[in-house]
């Protein structure tokens, strides 16, 4: 079964050949990877101009930034495996733990998978307590509404049966991304699992970018695709 892999991309030039080379040497051996660089203006794209652009299947060019949702968007809409999934450009996930997260569509019992970060037993770097309370409390108010009993709604490692996401109009640009796509697979009443990943979390002098307006438009999102659509 094909894999996609798909890496959305921001001023990552630190990481992005790394994570290619994690991709690539990762425990799945038929995968395409399409890299979406969403602006980036540190030589990010430079990069995927050159050797590390020739390792990937294909890379999509935004013009501008448009966030996270917009570079999923273009991903998805190219992806040709029976599976695709998310991987961030910044390391905090592990390739090498596909078979983890894929085995519950790869043996037919699931539509969508979820790593998360907050079950199981596996690493996870020790970071900042306020954005655990506010994932916590973004997971507690998705599942109060989609009736689902997920542990990490935010999780960026996100897999779907390809027909299945490729059928979701994806609508927020950003980071609302989340929030939106729970509801909309909760909507459809689609077999759904979470698995327990390890997670290499990085601080904002590292690069993170989410803040609290994310967290904000994450409340927003919630309300909007659960009640009003």
């Amino acid at each position: 079964m094909k894999l996609s892999v798909i890496i959305p991309c921001y001023n990552e030039v630190s990481t992005i050949g790394r994570i290619i080379d994690a991709v690539r040497a990762a425990p799945y051996p038929d995968k395409e990877l399409i890299v979406v660089d969403d602006g980036s203006t540190d030589g990010t794209r430079e990069r995927l101009a050159g050797e590390d652009g020739r390792r990937v299947d294909r890379v999509i060019l935004h013009e501008v930034n448009r966030g996270k949702g917009a570079a999923l968007r273009s991903g998805i809409h190219a992806a040709t495996g029976e599976v695709v999934i998310v991987q961030d450009a910044d390391l905090e996930y592990d390739p090498n733990e596909y078979g983890r997260v894929l085995a519950p569509i790869l043996e037919g019992r699931a539509d969508v998978v979820y790593g998360s970060r907050f079950m199981g037993a596996e690493p996870h770097r020790v970071l900042y307590f306020w954005h655990r309370m506010g994932n916590g409390m973004l997971t507690l108010l998705s599942n109060m509404f989609t009736n689902l009993n997920l542990t990490d709604m935010e999780t960026g490692y996100k897999a779907f049966r390809r027909e299945v996401i490729q059928s979701i109009e994806i609508e927020e640009e950003r980071f609302g991304f989340e929030p939106e796509i729970t509801a909309k697979v909760a909507k459809r009443r689609l077999r759904i699992y979470e698995v327990g990943i390890s997670y290499y979390g990085r601080t904002y002098a590292e690069g993170k970018k989410i803040n609290y307006k994310d967290g904000l438009r994450a409340i927003y999102c919630i309300l909007k695709y659960n009640l009003f659509r």
